[in-house]
């Protein structure tokens, strides 16, 4: 029995996962999404020559020139297109969010009950990371350059809209189920955090096994860890 249900879970996590890589369609899929059009298909080649430059070398360390020289640009391509090294990176950056934000939204929108909505956290967040290894690469590396950079005040905004969605959805009045009254700002931890944990060390090679393979019994602990008592 225990074998057969264990067989079940990974179908259901193969098939989400499935799902998800048939939307994201990779990095240039979300790149298509997010700069659609064939006049954009420069600044596209700049932002996957600059991922790659990234996840290899460090943000920090990787140099315009080396940027230029992956996708085969000149500095007024760049400076044309971003402004600056730092405007790729928050370009790359918010194109990322937006795309598992979409991921997010669209969990939620199948999602009814509490529990349901804090399961489509969970999923949409390893299910993208899942299927989007190296854009998460980056974006884990990224949050704190973009943050304490001067494009800091959107990432601020965006994460503040973001946040004021996702709470409006479980402050829902007639959805069935119960969350702790516990501060706000501790239920992204409770609810993400493992997931998070999960998906660095699966990242960095620590983990052999698929963040979403681990989907139900990530939104499992996610939900008993907020649910109050009835």
């Amino acid at each position: 029995m225990k074998q057969a249900s264990e067989t079940n879970q990974a179908k259901k996590a193969g098939k989400a996962a499935d799902s998800a890589v048939a939307r994201v369609a990779g990095v240039r899929g979300v790149l298509e999404r997010a700069y659609p059009g064939t006049r954009a298909q420069l600044k596209r080649r700049m932002l996957e020559g600059a991922l790659a430059c990234f996840n290899e070398h460090g943000i920090e360390p990787t140099t315009i020139e080396m940027i230029l020289a992956r996708c085969d640009a000149s500095v007024g391509n760049l400076y044309h297109h971003f402004g600056s090294k730092e405007g790729l990176v928050a370009a790359l950056f918010f194109c990322t969010l937006q795309d598992q934000a979409e991921l997010v939204d669209a969990e939620l929108a199948r999602a009814h009950t509490l529990r349901e909505g804090v399961a489509a956290l969970v999923y949409s967040y390893v299910d993208w990371v899942s299927a989007q290894p190296e854009l998460a690469r980056f974006m884990f590396q990224a949050r704190s350059a973009v943050a304490k950079g001067p494009y800091a005040a959107e990432l601020q905004q965006r994460n503040r809209q973001r946040a004021k969605l996702i709470m409006s959805w479980f402050a829902h009045g007639d959805r069935p189920g119960r969350i702790r009254d516990w501060p706000t700002e501790l239920l992204p931890s409770l609810i993400i955090g493992a997931s998070e944990n999960l998906c660095r060390a699966w990242l960095s090679g620590r983990v052999k096994a698929t963040p979403a393979q681990y989907r139900e019994q990530l939104a499992e602990a996610a939900w008993l860890s907020v649910a109050a008592s009835e």
